[in-house]
């Protein structure tokens, strides 16, 4: 039942961000919107940004979906676009209107771990430190979400397909020669 409440909430919280800013939606307006009691959104969320919080976290989660392996690296990325073009105008009102560095932290965190994955995953039979690994992964993340970013900030207009298709590009074999270049790096 709870699940389901807090779905019911963010289904109402993304139509009423299709007819207002986020600073004018209220509490009252998504608990009417949802026919349920002031206390059932405060057993759920503290406020509205604790509520935005837990969507940005949850469609993330389902974005990536396991698609954190060398062979669905791009997958993984796409399912990220995709949510996140599916989400435009929740995701641009929370963009503009809340905190750029919301999606950011997010953003980072859901792309680290998808690279994290596929640099523990290429590394397998190299002698590299973790804190090598960990770097090569903070590199390419912020690569991705700077693209990701750049494409929200200019409105999601341009086909996120040919993005992949172009980082697809400017990663390939990138991620394997970065392993070699820190294992065959002279002490």
């Amino acid at each position: 039942m709870s699940n389901r409440t807090k779905l019911q909430l963010e289904d109402a919280f993304k139509e009423l961000l299709l007819e207002k800013t986020f600073h004018k939606i209220t509490i009252k307006d998504l608990t009417d919107k949802c026919h349920i009691s002031r206390m059932a959104f405060y057993y759920h969320f503290q406020d509205l940004y604790d509520l935005t919080e837990w969507i940005l976290i949850e469609d993330a989660r389902k974005a990536l979906n396991e698609k954190k392996d060398y062979a669905h690296w791009k997958e993984g990325l796409s399912n990220i676009f995709e949510a996140v073009y599916i989400n435009k105008p929740f995701i641009l009102n929370v963009y503009h209107d809340i905190s750029r560095d919301k999606i950011e932290k997010i953003l980072f965190k859901l792309v680290h771990e998808l690279i994290e994955s596929v640099v523990e995953e290429r590394s397998k039979d190299f002698l590299i430190l973790n804190q090598q690994k960990d770097f090569i992964a903070h590199f390419y993340k912020y690569g991705f979400v700077g693209v990701m970013l750049d494409w929200i900030d200019s409105g999601m207009d341009e086909d996120y397909q040919m993005i992949l298709d172009d980082l697809e590009m400017t990663v390939l074999g990138t991620i394997d020669l970065s392993i070699q270049n820190f294992t065959n790096k002279k002490k």
